[in-house]
């Protein structure tokens, strides 16, 4: 079988970005050949950065079932999809878990990395496992990951955001991700990973995760889940993608009238705007792999001139991992990618902080000075349009 470039943009959420493979399609050069594992003595410390905002967060997983939908991959079943919910809470002493063993076993054998299979159980999270909501109805951001990953590869930007006022959904796009883990204890692979890539193969699997998008929002924004849910806004909604789950995010914004705003971080599109625009505010914040004269240099240019309303921020150091919590993960492990990319911790920051200014502005309609021009603190960041 030929390894999709859709998944190779990282085989697993952490510790599997350092595998003898590329770590991206699209990604900035001087991706790793190889890797070394830390030593068997050394027990690392995995943690994700302190969300900025001024809120407590709550995270409880959530199981839907689209009965009225066939699974893409898999016809004879019905569309089943794991989500994660952050939310603002009240915070209890449970601390919530980044993912499970099953999950975590999946990833690392999925890139046959030298490290415990339990080993993404160990990263120390922020939430508070299934915490009741603080009160307050509150703007919803869903989060579509990557090809090959699971929804808590974006773990550091949902409680960032939770913490500053929104309710954030992250979905695991069911045989699009090395696992995921159901409540009876099912755990579905990645029959994504098996084919071979194709312009068509991306247009397919992003217009299917914009359904799946979709009916996550119909589930959030019927009523509360659970006695102590958070209450949603469904009037102030937003997407976000990386790699994939960008092209995700921008089908999304343009099929879906409830989505007010959408951002995709770092990914192709496959299937461009409309020629004839749109006009919801949409935030592009890349690496520099979207620019001539690299391999997808016009897609990024001619999607944004369909943009009434867009931004086009680039990273030049940035690697295709930056956007999520892998590279920072990989350098607590102690297996740093070869090359000069920014660090991290860093990316993360990077992220957090104009993904949380975009959101602010159109969903809030608060003000929002980073995104007017460049910035002494984050010098790394380059307006392109």
């Amino acid at each position: 079988m030929v390894r999709s470039a859709l998944v190779a943009t990282a085989l697993v959420a952490c510790a599997a970005v350092a595998a003898p493979v590329a770590i991206a399609a699209g990604a900035t050069a001087g991706g790793p050949t190889s890797a070394a594992a830390p030593s068997s003595g050394d027990v690392p410390t995995l943690t994700l950065p302190e969300p900025t905002g001024p809120l407590p967060v709550g995270m409880t997983p959530i199981h839907l079932v689209d009965e009225e939908r066939a699974d893409p991959w898999r016809p004879e079943e019905r569309r089943e999809l794991m989500v994660s919910l952050w939310y603002p809470a009240v915070p209890n002493r449970e601390p919530a878990p980044y993912t499970t063993e099953a999950v975590s076993a999946a990833v690392v054998k999925g890139a046959g990395l030298p490290v415990a299979p339990d080993i993404l159980t160990t990263v120390e999270t922020h939430s508070s496992d299934r915490a009741r909501a603080l009160p307050g109805r509150r703007p919803l951001v869903v989060l579509s990951p990557g090809a090959s990953l699971s929804r808590e590869s974006l773990t550091s930007l949902a409680e960032d955001l939770a913490s500053r006022g929104y309710v954030v959904a992250g979905v695991d796009h069911t045989y699009e991700a090395r696992g995921v883990e159901f409540p009876d204890g099912r755990v579905t692979g990645c029959l994504l990973c098996e084919r071979e890539d194709s312009t068509e193969l991306g247009a397919w699997v992003a217009q299917g995760r914009s359904v799946d998008l979709g009916f996550v929002l119909d589930e959030l924004t019927h009523g509360r889940l659970w006695r102590y849910a958070p209450t949603i806004d469904a009037r102030h909604i937003a997407v976000v993608g990386h790699s994939l789950g960008g092209a995700a995010a921008a089908v999304t914004i343009v099929d879906d009238p409830r989505v007010d705003a959408g951002i995709n971080l770092d990914g192709t599109f496959h299937l461009d705007f409309p020629e004839t625009g749109m006009d919801r505010p949409f935030l592009m914040l890349g690496s520099a792999s979207h620019e001539p004269p690299a391999k997808d240099g016009a897609d990024w240019p001619d999607n944004l001139a369909r943009l009434g309303a867009g931004q086009w921020l680039q990273i030049p150091t940035a690697n295709h991992s930056s956007f999520t919590d892998q590279l920072l993960l990989l350098e607590q492990l102690g297996m740093p990618l070869p090359g000069e990319f920014v660090g991290g911790a860093r990316g993360i920051e990077i992220t957090n902080a104009y993904a949380g200014a975009f959101l602010d502005r159109h969903l809030r309609g608060m003000s929002s000075p980073l995104l007017d021009g460049p910035s002494d603190a984050y010098p790394e960041v380059e307006f392109r349009g």
